[in-house]
């Protein structure tokens, strides 16, 4: 995060002024929330997205119709405010529900986004002695160059690694890094971390490299808390879901100490959408979460629905301001196996939950009648333990998802792209495979 002007300190400093004041009272909360939404209004209304905006007010602002994601997606250049040569940065999104989505930052942008993130990671980070690495796979999304702003902005030592940049960094690399550096932090895919286990376990490397590190954060795609739990059992480690939100929003929630995702509200206007229509978000209610980034720049967005069912809590014991968020993901994600819409959080919770599982891959047949679950084992783990957890496997998908499978098979190796993760990685792509129609014996 590069400052090179005197406005660019301002705005530094005037960012990290609002996301670090503590709550006060609702009328001083009324008056910033009112100040910061009427700047984002003046700015969405130079898009071609929002052309009849008119005067702002809170009124017409709550009587605005939300914004789809799917619109965003169908029109992504109407909605910007800078055309794409004129930002600082240029992202894509992945493109694993679509069409990748143009996304220019602007300094502002990155600024914006940066201190929010760290000053919400500054007790996990700052003044602890710790040397991070950015295990990424990719620099077309915005995830590693926020993971570099916010070490440079904590002033944590640091270092980038892509394993997949063919020719230029591999595993052995990658191993040879580690060795010299010694990251206590691993910012990562928990697809990436899945692949460099699998390898380290392999090469009998794992005890040594793992003896630095303190903290593993998952970030770039969904974790839960079984996964998590795995991974950190491993690397004898804490894992954490590091932060949630989208290329095109910006960061909408980090982590705490306690692994709880908190809402960055001093950087985000929040809603939920429900049944009675839209309402402020607040602990205890659940529904679509609806955003208005408060300091988006180059795309601003009014009353963005994210699509994705959230649950809301009271404030942890961490003392974090802000509720905690639980992201269920979208209502209409899932992919239909034997009858079933199966998610991945909900799947992954019974495949990671025993620490001996490498990966997954699930074969199905084209008419949906016959599905099978093929497992990676754990190199170490005991083979002759292997019929007793199948048969925990088909109890606990009958019981949680309503079917069972076919046939549940542990396996040497699975392909790469099961756990390849971040931009290289789609659940529905990489998980699954089509099979020839499968007669019963």
């Amino acid at each position: 995060m590069k400052i090179k002007s005197r406005s660019d300190l301002d705005h530094l400093e005037r960012i990290q002024r609002e996301v670090t004041a503590h709550r006060r009272d609702a009328a001083s909360d009324e008056a910033f929330y009112t100040a910061k939404l009427a700047e984002v209004w003046q700015r969405a209304a130079r898009t071609a997205a929002y052309p009849s905006l008119g005067p702002f007010s809170m009124r017409a602002f709550l009587d605005l119709p939300v914004t789809s994601k799917d619109d965003l997606k169908a029109r992504p250049l109407e909605y910007l405010r800078v055309p794409v040569g004129q930002g600082l940065k240029y992202y894509q999104t992945t493109g694993t529900t679509g069409t990748p989505t143009p996304t220019p930052r602007t300094a502002k942008d990155v600024i914006a986004n940066t201190v929010s993130v760290a000053e919400a990671w500054r007790p996990l980070l700052a003044d602890q002695g710790h040397r991070a690495l950015i295990l990424l796979p990719s620099d077309i999304v915005p995830v590693a160059d926020l993971m570099v702003g916010v070490c440079e902005f904590l002033d944590v030592p640091h270092v980038k690694a892509y394993p997949y940049t063919t020719g230029i960094s591999d595993w052995d690399r990658i191993v040879g890094l580690w060795e010299v550096f010694r990251p206590t932090v691993v910012f990562v895919a928990p697809g990436v971390l899945l692949q460099f286990s699998q390898i380290l376990k392999r090469r009998g490397l794992l005890d040594e490299l793992r003896r630095p590190v303190e903290r593993l954060m998952l970030l770039g795609e969904v974790s839960t808390p079984e996964l998590r739990a795995m991974v950190g059992h491993w690397w004898d480690a804490r894992a954490y879901d590091a932060s949630y939100g989208s290329t095109e929003s910006g960061t909408l929630a980090a982590c705490c100490a306690r692994d709880r995702l908190h809402l960055l509200r001093r950087a985000n206007y929040f809603e939920i959408a429900g049944e009675d229509g839209i309402v402020p978000a607040e602990a205890g209610r659940e529904g679509r979460l609806v955003v208005t980034p408060l300091n988006n720049d180059a795309r601003p967005l009014l009353r963005l629905d994210m699509g994705d069912e959230v649950s809301l809590a009271d404030r942890c014991p961490c003392g974090a301001d802000g509720p905690v968020v639980t992201v269920h993901g979208r209502g209409s994600d899932g992919t239909a196996i034997k009858g079933s819409r199966v998610r991945t959080r909900d799947l992954e919770g019974i495949v990671y939950a025993d620490h001996d599982v490498l990966g997954y891959l699930i074969e199905v047949d084209g008419r949906g009648a016959w599905a099978r679950l093929l497992l990676e084992r754990d190199p170490g783990a005991d083979r002759a333990g292997e019929p007793a957890r199948q048969e925990l496997i088909q109890h606990r998908t009958d019981e949680r998802l309503g079917f069972r499978w076919d046939e549940v098979r542990f396996v040497n190796r699975l392909p790469v792209t099961t756990k390849s993760g971040g931009s290289q990685k789609s659940w529905k792509r990489s998980n699954f495979r089509v099979v020839d129609e499968v007669v019963p014996a």
